[in-house]
């Protein structure tokens, strides 16, 4: 029996715009991508949506001025959003428009577990310990840090520093903040290219939001100075 692909959009405590698709359990990898885009994009307010790429390869919706990010592990596609930002160039990196998300399966701990080295330094490590869900949150905050201020090139491990790791909030849609009082964010520092040609490198401060959905970890990275919704959007 074939499962349909089920879309849904809801509104997160950090004031940024999640839409996902899941389901269609009988197509497999990159039938499964190609159908859950074609999902997000029939799904638009005002009709459909095209989703582009700049050189650097961060995604964007023809026609319009908002940052997105979008990942997708087995099962489950997410794209995030912030407000339309007209002042900056999403081309290039804004604290305005700084966001990144990303998602990872929480049955994959040991293949994570296997590659750790590669992404975490042993400050981070400790934070993480043994715990399988906290490695699972790190990766995606890495990858979600990296998306965040367009990432090309940095090293995981040099150029992005988790000093604190999110708790796991939760994946009902939030319209009401005062109802979440214990959420805890983390906080990473990304050294990054500066604009000017000085060839120095700049620290980019990011806060890190991470719930569960679908058995996946899904986690937002995002500029304490972008744009952001309100609780209800």
């Amino acid at each position: 029996m074939e499962t349909d692909f089920i879309y849904w959009r809801h509104p997160t405590l950090p004031g940024i715009k999640v839409e996902e698709v899941c389901g269609g359990e009988d197509k497999k990898g990159r039938l499964w991508e190609e159908l859950a885009l074609q999902v997000y994009c029939e799904n638009g307010k005002d009709g459909y949506r095209e989703i582009g790429h700049f050189q650097q390869g961060a995604p964007f919706v023809n026609g319009e001025e908002s940052r997105i990010s979008l990942s997708h592990t087995s099962g489950l596609l997410v794209v995030a959003t912030l407000p339309a930002t007209p002042e900056v160039e999403l081309s290039d990196f804004s604290l305005r428009a700084a966001m990144g998300v990303d998602a990872e399966r929480l049955d994959r701990v040991e293949q994570v577990r296997r590659v750790q080295s590669k992404f975490l330094s042993t400050a981070e490590k400790e934070l993480v310990g043994e715990d399988g869900i906290k490695l699972i949150v790190a990766w995606t905050a890495k990858e979600a840090a990296y998306k965040a201020v367009l990432g090309d090139g940095l090293d995981l491990i040099e150029d992005i520093r988790i000093e604190q790791l999110p708790g796991i909030s939760p994946a009902v849609p939030v319209y009401e903040k005062s109802e979440f009082p214990e959420i805890t964010y983390g906080r990473a520092i990304v050294r990054r290219q500066a604009k000017d040609e000085s060839g120095e490198r700049e620290e980019v401060e990011l806060s890190l939001y991470s719930y569960e959905s679908e058995d996946c970890i899904v986690t937002l990275a995002f500029s304490p100075k972008c744009a952001k919704f309100g609780s209800k959007f």
